[in-house]
């Protein structure tokens, strides 16, 4: 009985075991579950299933079973070749064209774009030398350069600008968002540090039997205060540009760190951190913190986990005056420095596959500086930061 389904849950990779198995068919001998299938989901989940973060397989599993559902575990996605699912880009290059475009650096490059735009006097399109669209020219839109500075383009393409010239509008994360799986959250709970403060008004039973003991039989009340979750946490968003693909994953961390955490600050960066900080993109220009603010303002006592691909031109992390939206006094890399000296208990989740993380030098510089701290966005990988959170700066 129910062989089947002890089996589909076993492919499924939970970890049912045979004696948890006959449990469940001895629950059901006791007619603990009789003529209901709500009955015998909630038993047979309550008896099988002894983490929380394995419900959604579960569910997934018994709605196969008892509805005839299709089901939609992440492990047949392996079965799809990477080449299909790679959106084919810069169709008009060869391999070996783009391989003989050399980038200029960025002092050449901005000094170029100036005298550029003192001897063009006309729209230009598909070539390799002037302010235009298409081509291979490092100024313009809808081209292809190794490093250049986009003009007027929608959106990012081969990601591959070192400066943009354009007004860019990033919306705030929504922190409302109904989270797709709960196991985010259960990852982040690793985190809590319980401790009990202010006023005792929840009552102690161990305290309160023992003092009765001690007094005789007569009724000794004591009363603890409430236990509270102690972590405060520091979240800086990467936001806008590449982090467009991966907004769904970041609001989903967002509410979930709302929910679980009291002690919550957040900020909004684009791409590396530099002298200023904002926590809503609509004013982003107008209302921005010091960076030097927030160091000053939240404690070492403060956990701090930067979100963002890390994929960027490395002169925005290195070089001052390197970022694509303005012309920073001191590198990011500086300021990265300064955070991680004040917060010691810092990690950096990447929603980027970890296996692509070797092929994009600036995640490598970033990983560098964050002393290896660096891990996915996913279930594993929150599970591993909250570990190192705790452990703190090697």
């Amino acid at each position: 009985m129910l062989l089947d389904f002890f089996l589909a849950l076993r492919q499924a990779g939970l970890p049912v075991s045979l004696k948890e198995h006959l449990t469940l068919l001895q629950a059901l001998r006791q007619q603990l579950a009789f003529g209901s299938v709500d009955e015998f989901y909630q038993l047979a989940r309550t008896v099988l299933i002894k983490d929380e973060k394995y419900f959604d397989r579960f569910d997934q599993v018994f709605a196969h079973y008892a509805h005839g559902i299709e089901m939609a575990l992440d492990d047949l996605q392996t079965a799809i070749p990477e080449e299909w699912l790679r959106k084919q880009v810069e169709k008009y290059l060869s391999e070996e064209e783009k391989q003989q475009l050399q980038g200029m650096g960025l002092d050449k490059l901005m000094d170029t774009l100036r005298q550029r735009l003192e001897e063009q006097k006309e729209r230009h399109q598909g070539g390799n030398k002037w302010i235009g669209t298409g081509g291979t020219s490092p100024f313009g839109a809808y081209g292809y350069n190794p490093e250049g500075v986009r003009i007027g383009q929608h959106e990012s393409r081969h990601r591959r600008a070192v400066k943009v010239w354009d007004q860019r509008e990033f919306r705030n994360f929504d922190d409302s968002v109904e989270l797709g799986t709960r196991n985010i959250k259960v990852a982040l709970r690793r985190l809590r540090e319980f401790a009990r403060a202010g006023a005792a008004e929840t009552l102690d039973l161990p305290a309160t039997i023992a003092a009765t003991a001690k007094n005789g039989g007569l009724l000794d009340v004591q009363l603890a205060p409430e236990l509270h979750n102690t972590v405060k946490l520091l979240v800086l968003f990467d936001v806008g540009g590449s982090m467009d693909d991966h907004i769904r994953a970041c609001e989903e961390l967002f509410s979930a760190v709302k929910t679980e955490f009291k002690h919550l600050e957040y900020y909004y960066f684009h791409n590396c951190v530099y002298e200023g900080l904002w926590q809503d993109n609509a004013r982003r220009f107008t209302q921005k913190t010091p960076t030097w603010d927030v160091i000053h303002t939240f404690g070492q006592d403060y956990k701090l986990i930067f979100v963002g691909d890390a994929s960027m031109s490395p002169y925005e992390i290195v070089l001052k005056g390197g970022s694509v939206e303005h012309m920073n006094a001191e590198p990011g890399e500086v300021w990265l420095r300064r955070l991680l000296a004040q917060f010691r208990h810092a990690v950096w989740l990447n929603p980027l596959p970890e296996q692509l993380w070797q092929y994009t030098q600036s995640v490598q510089v970033v990983r560098e500086l964050m002393g290896e701290r660096m891990f996915p966005l996913t279930v594993a990988g929150l599970a591993d930061a909250m570990r190192a959170l705790k452990r703190g700066a090697a």
